[in-house]
């Protein structure tokens, strides 16, 4: 078991039902890394997939996981995301390219809220993360 292993826990929690896609408790030792809401921006601030959640979505797991390596972190070491979509609906298509980057046996903590509008009207998802690395 690595380090980055025994840094966080998933514990079980009593009376709550088991989380779908993401845990509802995660315990974590070490130095907070706050990501703030990254959209389907590119480097030249051009929208990538307009009207396209996926595309959207991989454009923004692509920016966190920038951010992550900036901080010396990865998917790994992420305890929570937080989501903001514009179409609720949309939420199992995001949650697919998600997928690719957590590991689905332990995954961070999450929340997803329906929002009517984020700041540019082609934008259709905002996701933000916090992860904690070791010392």
């Amino acid at each position: 078991m690595s380090e980055k292993d025994t840094m966080l826990e998933h514990p079980a929690v009593d009376g709550l039902a088991p989380g779908s896609g993401y845990s509802p408790l995660v315990v974590a030792e070490g130095r907070l890394v706050v990501i703030s809401g990254q959209v389907a921006l590119d480097a030249a601030g051009r929208v990538v997939g307009e009207g396209d959640v996926t595309a959207q979505a991989h454009q923004v797991f692509g920016n966190l996981e920038r951010c992550l390596k900036a901080a010396g972190a990865s998917f790994a070491d992420v305890v929570k995301l937080g989501f903001y979509v514009t179409r609720i609906a949309d939420l199992p298509q995001v949650r697919v390219v998600r997928d690719t980057y957590i590991d689905v046996a332990r995954p961070p903590a999450s929340t997803a809220v329906e929002v009517s509008a984020l700041i540019r009207p082609e934008l259709l998802l905002e996701v933000e993360a916090y992860a904690v690395i070791p010392w």
